[in-house]
């Protein structure tokens, strides 16, 4: 490639082949398309594409068999652990992965999460945590932080009444067949780095067939936070993080065996 000047350029940034050149749906400064590029670059990397099936969720990125390029289901509301389980289990050479919001997941799909990584079913899930319903207008969700604001709180979330957030890496952690659970942000480049990371080696530990996997990513919706995109940002680092700190919650023995060898 030549610029304008005669010199040679090297092209070095290009769409992910498992992304599709569909255009997304989603609102200016939302997250999901950086966490749809971040799982398309793993799948990449890995050679895996012809060999993965996705699963979508009902919710903001219901439509992402649009998006990725590479096979895809489609579950009912809550149900993509579900999905994601029959499928791995009858094509267990495949990477099966669940993309779910918090609504998804951690509301109407709460058990189904549960009882997936209660038996350590082989599947990775990606899990988007804005911390409200985006698609249905902008609702409290199970993960709506203390006193926010939402269309169904407007005063904001009472814990007397509503009760606290729920905190999925920790609760997932304590199930005996999750064998990596852990938490990510995209508020900033140096975080968006580390959730590909973390992205990578949830789908190596399918791979391994070493148990379940969970990557949680706080993620922004500025629509319904009612705020720029860029403030949007600022808001998960200083009200998101603390209250849902990121780390490794859970890291199965055999995977930093592997690394150390």
């Amino acid at each position: 490639m030549t610029g304008r000047d005669g010199m040679v350029e090297s092209l070095i940034y290009t769409k992910p082949v498992s992304l599709t050149e569909r255009a997304t749906h989603y609102c200016p400064g939302c997250t999901h398309g950086i966490s749809h590029r971040l799982v398309a670059e793993v799948i990449d990397e890995m050679g895996r594409r012809e060999t993965t099936i996705g699963v979508a969720p009902v919710g903001c990125s219901v439509f992402a068999y649009d998006y990725f390029n590479m096979d895809f289901a489609e579950a009912a509301h809550g149900r993509a652990p579900a999905m994601a389980t029959g499928l791995k289990r009858v094509s267990p050479d495949r990477l099966v992965f669940t993309y779910q919001g918090d609504g998804d997941l951690a509301s109407i799909g709460a058990a189904e999460i549960l009882h997936a990584a209660g038996r350590g079913e082989n599947i990775t899930v990606i899990f988007i945590n804005n911390a409200i319903y985006g698609m249905t207008g902008g609702q409290m969700a199970p993960t709506t932080l203390p006193g926010q604001k939402t269309t169904s709180t407007p005063s904001g979330r009472d814990i007397e009444m509503h009760g606290f957030p729920l905190k999925m890496c920790e609760i997932l952690s304590q199930m005996d067949g999750a064998a990596y659970i852990v938490r990510r942000s995209l508020h900033d480049v140096a975080h968006i780095r580390k959730a590909k990371k973390a992205i990578r080696q949830a789908f190596e530990v399918q791979e391994q067939g070493i148990g379940f996997s969970m990557v949680e990513l706080l993620s922004s919706c500025p629509t319904n936070w009612g705020i720029s995109a860029q403030e949007a940002l600022t808001w998960v680092e200083e009200h998101m993080v603390p209250a849902f700190p990121l780390g490794d919650y859970k890291v199965h023995a055999s995977i930093n065996a592997g690394k150390k060898g």
